[in-house]
Order: C-alpha cells, then sequence, then structure tokens
C-alpha cells in the first residue's frame, strides 16, 4: 500500500510540474517502475566467471550458475553480499583489471536492485556499481569513456567504431548506467542522459541482437514506453522492442511479457494484453536452465500486476 501512495504523489507532482517540464516529467514517474528490468539486466551473472582470474574461475562460474537456478529468493538475498564482498576485495588488489571491474559492477547493481528498499543505500551502491563499470570501459575504450561527457551526436559517432568483441563491456556498462539512473530518478540531471544510454543500447542489439536472451531490446521497449502518445511517445517501437526480446527468449523469460505488460499494456490502457501476457506468466514453468531466477522474479511481479488489474484499467 506503501508503495502504490508513493506513486500516486509522484504522479500528482508529475502533473504539477508537466506544463513546465514537457516528456521529461513523465520518464520520472515511470522511471520508478524501471526496477524488474535492472534486476534482470544485471542478474544474469553467467558470464562473471570468465572475468574472474585462474584459481576463482571455477567457483566463480559454479556459483553463478547455481544463483541463476535458484528460485529461493530468500537464499540469494542472504548470500550474495558475501559473494559481493569478495569480489570487491579482488578489485581492490587488482584494479586495472577490467574483467574484474565489470563483475564487481554487474553484481553491486544485480544486489541494489533486488534487495535493497533504502534509497539512499541504493544510490551508494548504484554510484559503485557505475563507477567500476565506467572505469573497465575507459580501460579498455578510451574514446568512447571520452564522449560520454560530450554531446549525443558525437558519442554516436564514437559507437559506430565499437565492435563485437567489444559489445559485452559495452552492454554491461550500459546496464550499470540503467541502475544508477533508476536509483537517482529523483534527478533531472541523471534523466537527462536517458538518450545517451539508449544509444549505447541500440549499439548493443546491433553487435549482438541475442546477447543476454536479447536484454538491450527488453531494456528499449521500457525506454520507448516512457512518454505516452500524447505527449509525442511512440508506443509501437515500444512493442516492436519487446516482442523481438520474446522472439530472441523464444518465450523461456517470463520477464519479457512482465515489462511488456507493465510499461506497454499499460501505457496504452490495453487490459486484455495485460491480463493475457501476466496470466501465461503465472501459469509459466519457471524453472528454466539460467532464467529459474529471473523467471521466480517475474512470477511473483506478476501475481501483483494482476491483482492490481481491474483497479489500474
Amino acid at each position: 500500500m506503501k508503495d502504490i501512495e508513493k506513486t500516486n504523489i509522484i504522479q500528482r507532482r508529475f502533473w504539477q510540474k508537466s506544463q513546465h517540464s514537457g516528456k521529461t516529467s513523465l520518464i520520472i514517474v515511470r522511471m520508478n517502475r524501471l526496477r524488474l528490468l535492472i534486476v534482470f539486466l544485471s542478474f544474469n551473472l553467467a558470464g562473471c566467471a570468465s572475468l574472474l582470474n585462474s584459481a576463482s574461475e571455477k567457483m566463480a562460474d559454479n556459483l553463478s550458475q547455481a544463483m541463476l537456478d535458484q528460485s529461493d529468493l530468500e537464499i540469494v538475498g542472504s548470500g550474495l553480499p558475501a559473494y559481493l564482498i569478495l569480489v570487491d576485495s579482488l578489485i581492490e588488489g587488482d584494479p586495472e583489471n577490467p574483467s574484474m571491474l565489470m563483475s564487481g559492477a554487474r553484481l553491486n547493481g544485480a544486489y541494489t536492485s533486488a534487495f535493497v528498499e533504502d534509497e539512499q543505500r541504493r544510490k551508494q551502491l548504484s554510484e559503485k556499481s557505475l563507477r567500476y563499470a565506467r572505469t573497465a570501459l575507459c580501460l579498455e575504450l578510451e574514446i568512447l569513456c571520452q564522449r560520454l561527457d560530450g554531446d549525443l551526436q558525437q558519442l554516436q559517432t564514437t559507437l559506430a567504431d565499437v565492435r563485437v568483441k567489444q559489445q559485452p563491456l559495452l552492454y554491461q556498462f550500459a546496464v550499470s548506467w540503467a541502475g544508477w539512473i533508476q536509483a537517482h530518478g529523483d534527478d533531472w540531471n541523471a534523466i537527462a542522459q536517458i538518450p545517451k544510454l539508449t544509444a549505447l543500447l541500440k549499439r548493443s542489439a546491433e553487435l549482438q541482437p541475442d546477447y543476454d536472451h536479447g536484454g538491450a531490446f527488453i531494456y528499449l521497449g521500457v525506454l520507448a514506453a516512457q512518454i505516452p502518445p500524447s505527449l509525442g511517445g511512440k508506443p509501437q517501437q515500444a512493442r516492436e522492442y519487446f516482442e523481438r526480446a520474446q522472439t530472441i527468449s523464444q518465450g523461456k523469460n517470463l520477464m519479457v511479457d512482465v515489462l511488456f505488460a507493465e510499461h506497454y499494456a499499460r501505457l496504452v490502457f490495453d487490459q486484455p494484453l495485460h491480463d493475457r501476457l501476466l496470466k501465461k506468466v503465472l501459469a509459466a514453468d519457471a524453472e528454466v536452465k539460467g532464467l529459474t531466477l529471473i523467471n521466480t522474479l517475474a512470477k511473483k511481479r506478476a501475481a501483483v500486476l494482476l491483482a492490481e488489474s481491474e483497479e489500474f484499467f
């Protein structure tokens, strides 16, 4: 109930400011609903094994896969902090290791989005995640790193030079950046960075469409759905992104349908689509190799959204 009341307060503030702030204000309102997406994009830890050195590599692989295949959220929430401290300590011992830094960025982002409720802690941890990710990006893609603080056109020109082998780094930096923006959704300067984030995700999707179960398309779908048609938004583009992600994941990633319902169907007030997608998630088997944790989170969220359906529409 507190979450609903908080959302209502934020929505009222948006309508009070909309005449002055236009489309950007609504993005702030809707950014508060991106949390599950950050969890999805951050919690795919399968790549962490290759990011750690020799003796730790096998252990990291086993731990990462165990987390992804775990359906008990309480176990994961209790166990992640120890793993997070371990990776933080490894980074401290090798602070210029891009792979280690990106591993730390992903773990900090995943833990923050899934289990941290305190607003100040979320900001602090997302700052650390972004700091790790940006340091890794600057070590490997120095020119792109410099362009992040410049204008959008220069950034897009530089992104065209990013190659397939660099795509994982680009994508994972975008995920950390998205987590930071979400945690700082009350900051206009953070919201203003969304166009640059979108540019990074589009380039990532161009390079490897199926990377991370089509994760770039999922996030692009959410971002495209931040502005309603009445303010010039293009919800059809959002739908196309979500449908592309459905195709790539072959229906195995239940989070795609949850975000499709929450961010697109609610935006265009399509209750039949909204309810059909959520019922499909609730009826599906959550246990899929590498996706069990994400699917468990998706089913939990789907139950909440479906229960709110009649009141929302």
